[in-house]
């Protein structure tokens, strides 16, 4: 069976390793030194001030809307997971669907503008499937009528924009360190920022808003993470560039095999530098679309419809937003097999069953 992603794991004496100090630390969580150096090292990768590890990437995204004092509208992208609308609407604020640009999946920046209301105090945008959004052109937007800006970047570890880290852009970036993604701690996320008072604000809410011992600075949760899931963090971030490069190699296995098909993918912009987090490929129509689900299934391979159904369909928000372009790609949508482990042959299985449905 092939299911349409599998988790990394390291060879399992490294994470002894961690384990044994864990042991005999018997410091497990609030902020301990695996935690702190998780962090660090991060920091150090994508070249950012200030990094802040979570429970999990929809814990990042919430701890965001609050740490901004966002209230009223939220404008964002009816195309992404469900958690980047159900935090703005956890939060008491308002989803506001802006459709996608079809050539990039990604928010339509030239469509924000009039989506903007006086109740609108920022735009919540996803860099789908790690491809960059348009950030320049968003900036631009949130800089004429002083919003604030959220990149849901979930899928974006690895993602480069004009050749730096892509969590370089917007007021705070979200991560997901979800073992689904390329880079997982089995359960965790992080909120990066540029801005020092911001920084501060979130080191105090992930932690109950606690000043020291018996004081606190404004109300807070516990967003925490765990020595352990930090651990199982040290030990992948060794391996990411091991992690790109085969995700990369597989990708141009799919490139070439499903040539012949012509089916759809994603715009990359040429000032990007894509971390190949998913296969997303685009049929003519649904109809052909759950024929080659069904063509899978037949040899035991499980790709996934990511995104559907698009998200302005949900019971929970405002009724009557109408996302043709968004409607129209989550219809069509399927996202193939692609983890570290999957082997060239089993990609080109994969092809050829695909290619074969698509000849009957």
């Amino acid at each position: 069976m092939i299911n349409v992603t599998k988790p990394f794991l390291p060879p399992q004496e490294e994470y002894d390793h961690y384990l044994r100090g864990i042991w005999s630390r018997k410091w497990l969580t609030n902020n301990g030194p695996l935690v702190n150096e998780l962090e660090l090292t991060l920091k150090n990768y994508f070249d950012v001030p200030h990094l802040f590890y979570v429970t999990n990437g929809t814990t990042a995204l919430q701890l965001a809307i609050k740490a901004l004092d966002l209230q009223g509208e939220i404008i964002t992208t009816p195309f992404s997971f469900v958690a980047t609308t159900s935090s703005i609407v956890w939060e008491g604020c308002t989803p506001v669907f802006v459709d996608i640009d079809p050539a990039t999946y990604n928010i339509d920046p030239a469509l924000i503008e009039a989506a903007i209301t006086p109740q609108t105090t920022a735009i919540l945008a996803t860099h789908v499937f790690g491809n960059p959004c348009a950030v320049r052109e968003i900036g631009a937007v949130a800089i004429k009528h002083g919003l604030r800006v959220i990149y849901d970047a979930a899928h974006a570890f690895g993602t480069q924009y004009q050749g730096r880290s892509v969590l370089h852009q917007g007021d705070i970036s979200t991560l997901s360190f979800h073992s689904t993604k390329l880079f997982h701690t089995i359960e965790g996320g992080a909120l990066i920022t540029h801005d020092a008072n911001l920084a501060n604000k979130i080191a105090h809410m992930r932690n109950f808003g606690f000043h020291g011992p018996e004081t606190f600075q404004g109300v807070g949760i516990n967003g925490k993470n765990s020595e352990f899931h930090a651990a199982m963090g040290l030990c992948n971030l060794k391996y990411v560039q091991q992690i790109l490069a085969r995700r990369q190699e597989l990708t141009e296995v799919y490139h070439q095999m499903l040539r012949p098909l012509q089916v759809g993918k994603p715009f990359l912009r040429p000032n990007a530098g894509f971390n190949y987090a998913y296969y997303p490929v685009l049929f003519n129509n649904e109809a052909v679309l759950l024929k080659m689900i069904d063509a899978l299934h037949g040899v035991y391979v499980y790709p996934r419809r990511y995104f559907y159904p698009s998200l302005e369909k949900l019971s929970y928000v405002r009724p009557g937003q109408h996302m043709c372009a968004s409607s129209n790609i989550a219809s069509r949508v399927l996202c193939l097999p692609l983890y570290h482990e999957l082997s060239v042959e089993e990609v080109k299985m994969i092809c050829r069953a695909i290619l074969r449905a698509d000849r009957y």
